[in-house]
């Protein structure tokens, strides 16, 4: 159950957040056409868009120009960050600034080797002096809201992260996220939420948000039951359940916890598509591919079905797709989601 006498909105950096269930950031797939769909089922406090390079940024490149596209409609709003240069992570977190954007996120937590090779990433969880000077020099840089992302620690032998949290805090940053892995976990094993609850006990006043394997609004409710988190982001589990966070908001507020309908589900994937197609005509049909597996499952597709939106090439393939969806919708054999986000291949220290 929520938190008793508990406000359901929560206040991160003089943001009035509608809600404590947040989008968390998941490369190539929370994107502005996803948001927006998913904002429009409601319950979302916060939308945070994929890891941008800040130099790339700065120099407007069109694919990072095309991570940041907003939309009135797609508020509140954080841009995560990355670099390799202090003074990259802050001409980018200036430019967002200057651009109307009201929030900028700093990743520490990116397992990935290409990130943490140039010391961006989850390395900067080794560097506690760096990445606190780091935070201090970007708030004072700017105006807008400063969060951090970040996980446990490099390894079990190195959590890093009370320590950092409390550190950050005093540097100004408005909240931490924390993922509940290190870095050497990658994405495989269980997340630790005593690990989480340690960075909750380390700070004095400022939200932490917890983060990983949030699949269920009870997954939600229990990680802030144990860790005492103030907020919880939510990435794979709003693939799996799009309907996560207006379930959530239902629970929190006393209302009766209603399920998709039929044409809800179809309503769905027809809109994201939709807003997907706007952007990129029929190399939309490309890129949402890799959702299919991922939807399949909750929104009553058929195998068949989503092995063929698996497929498309063309805007009037999806057409007919769903013209099949909406005569077979629910006729599938299993209720388990075919897709997983993907992660490389071998031990995590190739990354």
């Amino acid at each position: 159950m929520p938190v008793a006498g508990e406000e359901p909105s929560i206040d991160i950096g003089g943001r009035r957040l509608p809600t404590r269930y947040f989008l968390a950031p998941l490369a190539g797939y929370t994107h502005l056409a996803f948001r927006r769909a998913i904002r429009e089922l409601g319950g979302i406090g916060l939308c945070t868009t994929d890891l941008v390079l800040g130099p790339y940024l700065v120099r407007g490149t069109p694919k990072s120009r095309r991570l940041v596209k907003t939309h009135p409609h797609d508020r509140p709003l954080s841009v995560q960050i990355f670099a390799k240069r202090s003074d990259d992570w802050l001409a980018a977190a200036k430019w967002l600034e200057d651009h109307g954007y009201s929030g900028v996120d700093l990743n520490m937590g990116c397992p990935m080797g290409k990130i943490n090779r140039g010391g961006g990433g989850a390395r900067l969880l080794c560097e506690a002096t760096d990445a606190t000077l780091l935070v201090e020099r970007v708030v004072a840089a700017v105006g807008i809201p400063v969060t951090v992302k970040m996980r446990l620690g490099w390894d079990r032998e190195s959590l890093t992260a009370p320590l950092l949290a409390r550190e950050f805090e005093k540097a100004g940053a408005a909240a931490v996220t924390i993922h509940g892995r290190t870095r050497q976990q990658g994405f495989g094993g269980a997340v630790d939420l005593d690990g989480i609850k340690a960075v909750v006990d380390a700070v004095e006043r400022i939200p932490v948000i917890g983060n990983g394997d949030v699949r269920s609004p009870g997954d939600a409710l229990r990680m802030r039951r144990i860790t005492g988190c103030d907020a919880v982001a939510i990435g794979r589990g709003a693939m799996l359940d799009p309907w996560i966070f207006r379930r959530l908001r239902q629970m929190t507020e006393g209302e009766p916890v209603t399920e998709p309908t039929p044409a809800e589900q179809i309503a769905f994937l027809v809109r994201h598509f939709t807003l997907m197609a706007e952007e990129r005509g029929d190399y939309a049909c490309t890129l949402f591919r890799k959702f299919a597996g991922w939807y399949g499952a909750r929104l009553g597709i058929p195998e068949d079905l989503e092995d063929r939106l698996r497929r498309i090439e063309r805007i009037a393939e999806f057409e007919d797709v769903v013209a099949e969806i909406r005569e077979r919708h629910g006729r599938r054999t299993s209720p388990i989601a075919t897709a997983e986000l993907k992660v490389p291949n071998g031990p995590v220290e190739r990354w």
